[in-house]
């Protein structure tokens, strides 16, 4: 959490009815005194959780502080930013999702503070929320007769709540047509039925995409059960893996578009998983099985989480049942994770001839950077050098077992 204040004594405009100002005067010499000791102590917790050195003290350090705040907003470090009257105009930021308003705000300021949120991240954000704690109907409708048309809330705000429901609902029994139930979706056996099932449960994920961004929604609302969601979730993404993995393969679904984005929106890591297999050290047989349901479900609906599936499951198996605290999890993970990453690492490096110095270098700059290895990387990074007959197979070879790692 981090906040910022304007130019202005905000103490005079008590009810917060001032317009916004176009021109940021960021002079931290006009801040009124009672702002300006406010905004200075929250300035040493911002530099005490992100190691800088700002002030109000003088504008060239106010100004570097309000250019600082603004990066790390883009860069989702900072997720609740508190303002006043600065950051309503003018700021992009595409991942900015919700704007809660405690002010009048009116005509142009208005449509301006209420665009912060609208711009659209793929399909993963389709639309801005606004919370507003005033009243702001009536300036809302004003400003939009001003600068749009009369028809104009009908492009501007979502549907209503229910109406989205209706929709969720109808393409439930969609989907319930074409399979009808998520072991069904094994018996599809053309890539047509395929093809049909993918775009179905597609369009299910783009519309509780919006749901989930309604604060009434709940899951009683809508025709399917979050495990049965879940279940459909897993068999979409067994299609997906399949067809990532025959790339040479002539297929119709190779072409479609599985929307992974939509999936990954959910804020299952391993740090959930732990908690999960925490609770598994004490418990009852009972609850054991039913905590190892939920685990096997999250890691066959979880893009991230599929790829560590074998590695947790081994950990489930060797580790967990010789653990007596639960608080000891976390701990025995990790070590867990750091050995088998070890063995891993040694065994890639035996079975490609890797120097283990250059491939540890590689590995990192593609963890860190997001950069895979180029073909001269990889070939100065073996210990024995490749004729030149043999250059391009072993190169090949040698991607897929780091791709695999």
């Amino acid at each position: 959490i981090a906040t910022i204040f304007s130019y202005q004594a905000n103490e005079d405009d008590k009810d917060a009815d001032g317009m916004l100002d176009q021109d940021i005067d960021l002079d931290s010499s006009k801040l009124n005194q009672h702002s300006r000791d406010k905004l200075e102590s929250h300035i040493a917790d911002y530099n005490q959780m992100f190691g800088s050195n700002y002030t109000t003290r003088d504008s060239k350090s106010f100004y570097d502080y309000y250019r600082n705040v603004a990066d790390r907003v883009k860069a989702r470090e900072i997720d609740i930013l508190i303002v006043v009257n600065m950051f309503l105009t003018g700021f992009d930021s595409k991942t900015l999702n919700t704007l809660y308003v405690d002010k009048n705000l009116k005509y142009h300021g208005l449509i301006q503070a209420y665009s912060r949120t609208n711009r659209i991240l793929n399909e993963l954000k389709s639309h801005g929320n606004i919370v507003a704690f005033r009243n702001l109907k009536k300036n809302t409708d004003a400003a939009l007769k001003l600068f749009a048309d009369k028809n104009a809330e009908e492009t501007v705000f979502v549907k209503p709540y229910q109406e989205y429901v209706d929709m969720f609902n109808q393409q439930v029994a969609s989907l319930r047509a074409i399979a009808g139930s998520p072991d069904a979706v094994d018996g599809l056996v053309s890539e047509e039925q395929k093809e049909e099932f993918v775009k179905s449960f597609r369009q299910l994920l783009k519309l509780k995409n919006t749901l989930v961004s309604f604060a009434e929604f709940v899951e009683d609302d809508v025709d399917v059960s979050a495990q049965e969601f879940e279940e459909y979730k897993s068999k979409y993404l067994d299609i997906y893996d399949i067809v990532a993995r025959d790339t040479e393969k002539v297929s119709i679904l190779s072409d479609l578009d599985f929307s992974l984005e939509l999936i990954r929106r959910d804020k299952v890591n391993v740090g959930y998983i732990l908690r999960l297999m925490a609770q598994m050290v004490g418990a009852s047989e009972k609850k054991q099985k039913e905590i190892k349901s939920t685990l096997d479900s999250l890691m066959s609906s979880e893009p991230k989480l599929r790829s560590k599936r074998e590695l947790i499951e081994q950990f489930l198996k060797s580790v967990l049942p010789n653990i007596d605290q639960s608080s000891d999890v976390e701990a025995e993970f990790y070590s867990f994770w750091d050995e088998q990453k070890q063995a891993e690492f040694d065994k890639l490096c035996t079975e490609a001839g890797l120097d283990r110095a250059q491939a540890e270098r590689i590995i990192a700059t593609y963890l860190i950077r997001g950069e895979k290895p180029r073909d001269h990387e990889i070939a100065d990074s073996l210990i024995q050098k490749p004729s030149i007959l043999e250059r391009d197979s072993l190169l090949s070879r040698v991607k897929e077992l780091l791709n695999d790692f």
